[in-house]
């Protein structure tokens, strides 16, 4: 799941301590759900080789087959609830937890596109599909774009995203730095006869944190950052457009940002759910209402001007234009390279 960058605010702020919450409304404890939310450019990821790394290879397993399913049901008509329904029931059976909802984004919506929980959108165009895999907090990422109207232009855009990324794994090394990656996926687009979006990127993930810190661009942004032992995602976008999205219509995607008080007991309520079952990774609005029923709509929205929320746009291509996307997940353990994703 990605995040825009480059001159466009993400929205997100960072360093804040999250912590659960006292029922009375009038205090929070200091037990911290999320350690350590930094915006340090240099920070990587750190992990237990003996348990993280395994946790980390198992998610990206169940990423992988899901993704294998996912191509499998989707369907032309198929209405998106269904698609996303199904998809985040596959990952629970195989072992896992949506590290996010589903992503599936039509032609010129580039990502953050979730249905509601009375969606009635059916899977048309160029569609996108994102999907995120926790275990114990240890997160796999993988995307990828499918073509529903049998057409020769998506047909390009798809092999132009899924060659960038391609090309871009096989660089991918300790000590790499993130411009010759950047580089290498735009001229690999180029090359095909697209554009690459620039301010959409791939990301560092940490345990809870999908971005923690990292950004992997599509272009040579000149920012050399050498990349360290961790975990990263990378994912090209290639466009017949302008490069660039703008913020669109709200998604229904909400990051918890911290667990400041609130008065109302529905928002008190939405909070202690949301803190409890997903931490600081992003959730839905549709999953909260399938717990706490359509009244969490209102917690949501009180949750959100009261600051512990952070609430997600659609990412839009600036032109209109179609969007495709292409992503995995790679672990970066000593000299060894591990593609967790495929």
């Amino acid at each position: 799941m990605t995040e825009k960058q480059y001159g466009g605010s993400t929205g997100r702020e960072t360093g804040k301590v999250v912590t659960n919450i006292n029922k009375d409304a009038t205090k929070s404890t200091t037990n911290k759900v999320r350690i350590d939310k930094s915006t340090s450019e240099d920070k990587n990821f750190s992990y237990n080789k003996s348990s993280g790394e395994e946790k980390i290879i198992k998610a990206g397993k169940i990423a992988s087959e899901t993704k294998k399913y996912a191509a499998s049901i989707i369907k032309r008509g198929m209405p998106l609830l269904e698609i996303a329904e199904k998809i985040e029931a596959e990952i629970e059976k195989l072992g896992g937890k949506p590290a996010f909802p589903a992503n599936l984004s039509i032609d010129n919506i580039a990502a953050h596109y979730t249905p509601s929980y009375d969606d009635k959108t059916i899977a048309q165009g160029l569609l996108k599909v994102d999907i995120g895999v926790s275990m114990n907090g240890l997160i796999a990422d993988t995307a990828f774009s499918i073509d529903l109207e049998n057409n020769d232009e998506n047909k390009r855009l798809i092999k132009a995203s899924m060659d960038a990324l391609e090309k871009a794994l096989k660089i991918v090394k300790r000590d790499v730095s993130t411009d010759e990656i950047g580089e290498i996926i735009s001229k690999t687009i180029e090359s095909n006869g697209f554009s690459p979006i620039i301010n959409l990127s791939g990301h560092s993930m940490n345990k809870h944190e999908l971005h923690s810190g990292i950004t992997i661009p599509n272009i040579n942004d000149k920012r050399n950052i050498n990349l360290k032992e961790g975990l990263y995602a990378i994912e090209p976008f290639a466009t017949t457009g302008s490069g660039r999205v703008h913020d669109g219509r709200p998604s229904g995607i909400y990051e918890l940002k911290e667990t400041k008080n609130v008065r109302s007991p529905i928002a008190r309520e939405v909070l202690e759910f949301v803190a409890k079952e997903y931490n600081t990774l992003p959730f839905c609005s549709r999953w909260v209402v399938k717990k706490l029923g359509t009244k969490a709509l209102f917690g949501l929205k009180q949750l959100e001007d009261n600051g512990n929320l952070h609430h997600y746009s659609q990412l839009v291509e600036t032109q209109g234009s179609k969007v495709s996307q292409a992503e995995q997940t790679v672990l970066i353990s000593g000299e060894e390279i591990i593609v967790t994703t495929v």
